[in-house]
């Protein structure tokens, strides 16, 4: 790596320009903050961030130095702010430290400029977004957050203890492999969950189906057949949401095979983005009956929960071990036909299993991609089973046409 000394007069001075502008972007915002005014603004930091660039410029070994340096006026002038304002929050101190940090990163590389600036942008919205987190913490009720709490301490704790190999005790399986992928999904729908957090419980048809599809598509399925059967009129309003979270499926099972493995996706991505636009047109059909201003009250449950979580590893672990079975013993059939049973219960699952499969050479990227839109449809399958039998008769023809159209798209495209 070449030394941030040895760098152009032209190459220091933009590093240091950018420097000065992720330390102006977060001062700006701390000086329109009620508390962080008064203790530091728009003019000092940038100048806690010139003073990281110039140092690891030309002094990196004084980095600490100077740190440690700026920590003592810094905490005078907290002591300062108790004093005045009766003000014990950290933050504004935390994010001048950490400008100076950010400032000496863009020194570091190219690279370390490049996070500087991606960093130096998260910090200003997670401080602007004050409001916000406080009333989405106070939505938040203490079960959930006793549940978010122990799945994330299981999850730091578990997952660097188990070995990263395949164990001839668990036929085979890589343990640390199947509760990473645990996480992996577990993340997807709980970013959505926090969402609708965020959103609060009342929202529009099409954010309900969005964040019901990546929560769960087959909860969001239930809740709205089931309140079509109380209230008949809603159908068109339950229509929408359950063909847009269904369709939101495709979407996320397109996220998983990327992670899991990028060499499919351009595969994958042909059948299952076909049925996504599908899914999208024909949710449009019905949007009429189901605009914005219907509001739908749905309950999502956190999906950070232990015991969820051990049963979708459980799930996924039996459904990788008997799809490597079935290739082995009946060939793509097999395949094929543990792809329509698994989805029955769980599409993600069988979605990384055929992506790693395929990634190993196991099966073929073209048994893989009809695999997953197998498991795609039979998921479908089941939502529009639970319609007809906790829905209306009407709610029931509607969604069967329009998700039996979905369907029919991703037949026709692995079929040819």
């Amino acid at each position: 790596m070449v030394e941030p000394a040895t760098h152009s007069l032209l190459t220091l001075s933009f590093r240091v320009f950018i420097a000065f502008a992720i330390g102006a972007l977060i001062g700006l915002e701390r000086e329109q903050a009620e508390s962080g005014g008064t203790f530091a603004g728009s003019r000092t930091f940038p100048l806690f961030a010139i003073v990281g660039a110039l140092v690891y410029a030309f002094f990196p070994a004084l980095l600490p130095v100077a740190v440690g340096a700026l920590a003592v006026p810094l905490t005078v002038a907290y002591a300062g702010k108790i004093w005045m304002e009766r003000d014990l929050g950290l933050t504004t101190l935390t994010a001048a430290i950490l400008t100076v940090i950010l400032g000496a990163l863009t020194m570091h590389s190219e690279r370390g400029a490049e996070l500087a600036v991606i960093v130096g942008g998260a910090v200003t919205i997670l401080l602007s977004a004050k409001g916000e987190i406080h009333d989405f913490v106070d939505r938040i009720g203490e079960d959930e957050r006793r549940a978010t709490i122990k799945f994330v301490l299981v999850v730091v704790v578990v997952l660097p203890l188990l070995p990263d190999r395949e164990l001839d005790v668990l036929a085979g399986l890589n343990p640390r492999f199947v509760w990473l992928m645990v996480v992996f999904v577990t993340g997807l729908s709980f970013a959505a969950y926090l969402l609708s957090r965020i959103v609060g419980p009342k929202r529009g048809t099409a954010l309900t189906g969005i964040v019901g599809g990546f929560v769960s598509s087959t909860a969001t399925t239930v809740s709205m057949a089931e309140r079509t059967a109380d209230a008949p009129p809603l159908y068109p309003v339950s229509t929408f949401s359950i063909v847009v979270a269904s369709t939101i499926m495709f979407p996320r099972a397109l996220v998983e095979v990327a992670v899991v493995n990028p060499a499919l996706l351009p595969r994958v991505i042909v059948p299952l983005g076909a049925m996504t636009v599908t899914g999208a047109l024909v949710a449009a059909l019905v949007y009429r009956g189901a605009t914005d201003e219907t509001i739908v009250e749905t309950e999502i449950t956190n999906p950070f929960r232990l015991r969820t979580a051990l049963f979708f590893g459980v799930i996924f672990a039996i459904v990788l071990l008997v799809s490597e079975s079935a290739h082995t013993w009946f060939g793509v059939s097999g395949v094929y036909a543990t792809a329509f049973l698994s989805g029955l219960a769980d599409v993600d699952a069988i979605t990384i299993t055929l992506s790693t499969l395929a990634a190993e050479g196991s099966i073929s990227a073209t048994a893989a991609t009809t695999g997953i839109v197998i498991g795609a449809i039979a998921n479908t399958i089941v939502k529009v089973a639970l319609v007809w039998v906790l829905g209306t008769r009407q709610l029931g023809k509607l969604v069967t046409g329009l998700l039996g159209v979905v369907s029919a798209v991703g037949i026709v495209l692995v079929v040819v």
